[in-house]
Order: structure tokens, then sequence, then C-alpha cells
């Protein structure tokens, strides 16, 4: 144990002389996760939270231009700005301004009036409702266009939103005009409702809830663990550098003249590199609580998760330090640790769900991404933040973390003995 523990100071007092080191260490994970939450929040608001002014081109002057500005007024979606002309509204998108136009052609509320009675007045002559109906020869209509212009810089996503619930709007204005004039055609009181209008058929989105309160996920529930994950494993390239140097200096010939285990060594770094895991979580923590509602962004609620987040973390630290350690030992030069470790962080969080969510990813990637520890630490901490469950529910990430660093470890000091032996 004497021997542990010495290693142990001797792991602290190289790391509190890279003054550098620690400000990578500590500061730059802080920056990264305040200037990534800054920028996502407004994706994680709520619709209401964020209206996108849109351009509305109204050459009708109708009852169908009326609702199609009122229903996108309701939305709470856009706030729709009137202008005169399809050209100025065309070039204000394509130049960047706005991100939207939509123009309502001539005529629509007319034709869509004389289309749906033809229609109606046909249907009803073949059921012969009506001794006046007769058949006459339907005159041509020409079909209208809603145009829409998008700034060519929007995403496809949104330009599929945008063109689902225009379409949705359409359709519910049609079907309100044939209903309509089905009553106009069945009954002589204008009056009398024959036809309910309303949809029959809706949507109830159900959130999990806690003491009666819907828990909608927000920017920094979703943020906070992904980007401390990422510092944590961050450590892994300062962590070979240190095994990489030690070797280079001859510190571990000098070593292995005295009764010391690889292992022993090994130890020493665990613990000292754990402890700057369990700083850099608590750090983020304190950003979460304290700074981001000073700035404008959610407030990151821990109430009854502390216990939970701190086994995460530390099994997540584990991981990192296990994969650092078998980098450091495999690696011969610097040269080798510090692009390698970096790159391979940046891999395991793309695959882990850090940067893109993992539904969204090709099968094979979602695949792939179950072999990433970032992935089951990632998963842990959204069961404790957004899913509310219990020690119990994460023992199979945890588990998997430990295992992940007892099988590195393993592998670095195996290798070790192996190459020494020679």
């Amino acid at each position: 144990m004497h021997k542990l523990w010495a290693s142990t100071y001797k792991e602290f007092l190289l790391l509190s002389r890279d003054i550098g080191g620690i400000a990578i260490l500590f500061i730059m994970p802080l920056v990264l996760i305040v200037t990534i939450t800054l920028i996502q929040d407004s994706t994680f608001k709520t619709v209401s939270d964020v209206k996108i002014p849109i351009l509305l081109v109204d050459n009708d002057k109708g009852n169908v231009s009326e609702n199609i500005q009122k229903s996108l007024a309701d939305s709470d979606a856009f706030e729709v700005i009137i202008k005169g002309s399809e050209v100025e509204a065309k070039n204000l998108v394509f130049t960047g301004k706005y991100q939207l136009a939509i123009i309502i052609p001539e005529k629509l509320s007319v034709d869509l009036e004389r289309k749906v009675n033809e229609n109606v007045e046909g249907i009803m002559s073949k059921f012969d409702l009506d001794a006046t109906n007769q058949s006459t020869e339907k005159t041509i209509i020409p079909k209208k266009e809603v145009k829409l212009y998008f700034d060519p810089a929007t995403q496809q996503s949104f330009k599929t939103s945008v063109k689902n619930g225009i379409d949705k709007i359409i359709s519910s204005i049609e079907t309100q005009s044939i209903y309509k004039a089905f009553q106009e055609q069945i009954s002589d009181d204008p009056s009398e409702t024959v036809f309910e209008t309303g949809n029959f058929i809706s949507f109830k989105e159900i959130m999990p809830k806690n003491k009666d309160k819907d828990m909608i996920p927000n920017s920094v529930q979703h943020n906070v663990p992904a980007w401390t994950l990422f510092a944590i494993f961050f450590i892994i390239v300062p962590l070979s550098i240190n095994v990489v140097k030690e070797k280079s200096q001859g510190t571990f010939v000098r070593l292995r003249t005295n009764p010391v285990s690889y292992a022993t060594v090994l130890g020493g770094k665990t613990l000292v590199y754990l402890c700057v895991c369990i700083i850099q979580f608590v750090l983020m923590l304190l950003v979460g609580v304290y700074f981001f509602p000073a700035i404008g962004l959610p407030t990151l609620d821990v109430s009854g998760r502390l216990p939970l987040l701190f086994i995460v973390a530390v099994f997540a630290g584990l991981a990192a330090i296990g994969l650092g350690l078998l980098l450091g030992t495999i690696a011969k030069t610097q040269e080798q640790s510090a692009p390698f470790g970096a790159t391979f962080v940046v891999i395991l969080a793309a695959m882990g769900g850090v940067w893109v969510p993992v539904f969204i990813m090709p099968k094979f990637m979602q695949t792939l991404s179950n072999i990433s520890p970032m992935n089951w630490g990632l998963n842990a901490f959204y069961d404790v933040f957004l899913r509310n469950t219990g020690l119990i529910e994460i023992l199979p990430e945890i588990g998997l973390l430990f295992l992940f660093f007892i099988v590195t470890t393993l592998i670095a000091i195996v290798y070790n003995e192996k190459k020494n032996a020679v």
C-alpha cells in the first residue's frame, strides 16, 4: 500500500507542475460545454419560444389566403410578414435575409369554390337529390400552385417540415370547403350544422412525469452529460503522454531496479487521474447549476440524482484511464500517442452519439456505436438525467465501463511484461 501511495504522490507532483496540461484538462472542457450549449439551445426550445420570420405574398385576397395566414400565425412557429411582390420576396429569400417565402396564387379562393361546387353538384346529381341539378359540361379550372421559396442554405429537414405543415393547412381548407358545399346543397338553413369539420383524430405527446410535472429534456440536460464524457475521455491524451515521457526519460528503468510492479505504477496513475475526472465532472455540474441560468440557459436539475451521477462519472473515468494507460504503454513516442489519442477520442465521441444522436445514424453506425465506451456512459447519464432510473437500470452500462477498464489495464500490464522480458 505504501508503494501505491508513493506512486500516487509522484503522479500528483508531475501533474501539478504542468500548468498548461491542467488548463487543458479543466478550462477547455468548460469553454467547450458553454459554447456548444449556447449554440444548440434554440434547437431544444419549444416552438413557442422561437418564431421564424417568413414572407407571405397574397395574390388571392380571398378567404383561402386569409385562412392560410391565420393558420400560420396560430401555429406560433412563424412570424408572418406580408409582402406585395413575388419578385421582392424571392430576392429577399435568395439573398439569405429570410428563410422562406410563400406565394399564394391569384383567384385561389374563387377557383377552389368553383371546383368544389362543381364536384359536389356532380355527386348530388348522381343521387338525384335535387331535381334542379342538371348534368352540365364541366369547365376546365386550372390547378393552383402555392409557391415556396427557400433560402439555399436552409436545411432539408426544415424544408420538409414546412412543406408538410403547409400541405396540412391546404388539405384542411379544401376539406372544410367540401363540407360547406355539401351543407349548402343539403340544407336550406345556413346556420344548421350538418357536418362537423373538426379533426376527429388528434395526437397527444405523453411525457414522463416527476411529481405531476412533465420532464421535458432541454439543451443543458443533453449537453452536460455528453461533453462531460468528452472531457473525461480526453484525459487519455495527457495520460498517455505522461506514460511515454517516463519511458523516454528512463523513469521506468529506475523503477524496475526497485521492487515495484508495473501494476503499482499504473495504480498510482489511476488514482490521480480518477480524481481529475471527478473534478472535471464537478466543474461541469457547477456550470450547469449556477452559470447557465446566469446567461439565460436552463438550469441543470441534479436534485436526487447526485449519487448515481457520481457513480457513472467514476466508472466512465476508469474506462478513460484504462484506455489512456493502454495507449501510453503501446506507444513509443509522444508523437504517436498525442495525435492518435486526440483523434481516437473524437472517433469514439462521434460513434457514441456525443455529436449526432445514434438513432439518426445509418444502421451500420448504430450497430458500431454499441462498442463505444462513450455510448455506454452517455446512455447511463441519460438514464439518470432524462429517464429517472435507479441503480439497477444503469448496472449494464457501468458494468461495461468497468469491464473495459479491467481489460485495457490487463492488456497494458501483459504487454509491458512481455516487452521487458525479451
